[in-house]
């Protein structure tokens, strides 16, 4: 990440690890329930946009608060951060875990949301195309899940992964846990999407294992304004296996 800047803030006590690099309107990328894909791929986004990567608390380089158990908790600890760090209105970008936040986050806040950009969003409750209870998902064969073309994700990994990397994995996936395994869905977060009255645009990979890509039509009902776009040959994570996601959701945010 040469082009952010590490910055430490304590928001009700746990300390919080933000990078931020570019200059421009601001716009806040939240990202999944794992943090191994990093955030380089955002740097095309510096040349028109002040962009702000903050660590979820129990992700990343982020304190823990173990009484987080809801999303909700998360959004109060975003409107917290977002007024320590005097952000009134902004962009804001989601990914899979980080989609479910944005999107509640801009169904509950949107006056401080300009737009808002979802890459293959959780949250949706769908029977036909459930989403992967990647929970169950032993670590070792999660790689497989998350790319169509696994070389694209061997890059960012070290080679021999050590224990204070394998350690961080499994706090994240913890935390995760804690967040997911009593109430994996809110069966009332979509009626609420409605709300969402900014433009949105979605991004999603056709052959994605985790969160099936069907589920983009449920997302397009509920948010009538959103655009959502399909990118082919790309899994979970789009973004990556393909750079053209991310410049389309600079265009649109620009």
């Amino acid at each position: 990440m040469a082009k952010f800047k590490k910055e430490k803030i304590k928001v009700d006590g746990v300390e919080v690890v933000v990078y931020t690099g570019g200059k421009g309107e601001p716009l806040v990328f939240f990202h999944g329930a794992g943090t191994v894909d990093g955030h380089d791929f955002a740097e095309p986004w510096t040349d028109k946009f002040k962009v702000i990567v903050p660590y979820h608390p129990g992700f990343g380089e982020s304190g823990d608060d173990p009484s987080f158990t809801a999303m909700s908790d998360y959004v109060m600890h975003y409107l917290n951060l977002f007024d320590m760090m005097k952000l009134d209105t902004f962009n804001l970008v989601g990914l899979s875990l980080g989609g479910y936040l944005a999107a509640k986050f801009a169904s509950e806040h949107g006056h401080r949301v300009r737009k808002l950009a979802l890459i293959a969003p959780a949250g949706i409750l769908d029977d036909k195309h459930p989403t992967l209870d990647f929970l169950s998902v032993p670590g070792e064969e999660m790689l497989g899940y998350l790319v169509s073309n696994i070389e694209v994700l061997l890059k960012r990994l070290p080679a021999k992964p050590d224990l204070d990397f394998i350690g961080e994995r499994y706090r994240e996936s913890a935390t995760t846990a804690r967040l997911l395994w009593e109430h994996p869905i809110d069966k009332k977060f979509t009626r609420h999407l409605k709300r969402i009255k900014v433009p949105t645009k979605i991004v999603w990979g056709d052959q994605d294992k985790i969160i099936p890509v069907q589920q983009a039509a449920t997302w397009k009902k509920s948010v009538p304004q959103a655009d959502v776009q399909i990118f082919k040959g790309a899994g979970h994570l789009v973004h990556l296996e393909k750079p053209e996601s991310v410049a389309a959701i600079g265009k649109f945010l620009g």
